[in-house]
């Protein structure tokens, strides 16, 4: 088996397996190939790099979609710290003590929960505006 860095002309970067070289090709000519996020037919073999480890013997991420999702991930896991540490956890009280902090206008309490869809629309029909955070794991 082999692992193809592959990209399409719309410079999207994925990778396949291959049960060899010519396995590649010959996918390629008879159209079998397309592209994971927008269905291009028109797919090349990426810039490959060799497998490479650093000192913890992690594999490093080798194509840019890697990379920017693990950027993107320590983001949020940041953001989830800075939350936890600065925001009081209402739980599925959210609604409630959201409507609470916004009708009172004196207080400047900053909470964080969850709420369901239903719960969330009605909150924006009053005014209230919400953030939504995509919720990393910690030992995610």
């Amino acid at each position: 088996m082999i692992k193809y860095n592959l990209i399409c002309d719309n410079e999207h970067e994925f990778e396949s397996w291959f049960s060899d070289s010519l396995e590649f090709e010959k996918l390629k000519d008879k159209k079998l190939l397309e592209c994971i996020y927008c269905s291009s037919k028109r797919i090349e073999k990426s810039i490959m790099s060799p497998m490479i480890s650093n000192s913890n013997n992690l594999e490093l991420p080798n194509n840019k979609f890697e990379r920017e999702f693990l950027k993107e991930k320590k983001r949020l896991k940041q953001i989830r710290k800075f939350i936890e540490k600065n925001y009081e956890y209402v739980g599925k009280n959210f609604s409630k003590k959201v409507r609470e902090i916004y009708y009172d206008k004196k207080s400047k309490k900053t909470i964080y929960g969850t709420t369901t869809p239903k719960e969330r629309e009605e909150l924006a029909e009053e005014g209230i505006d919400l953030l939504s955070i995509p919720w990393i794991g910690k030992d995610n």
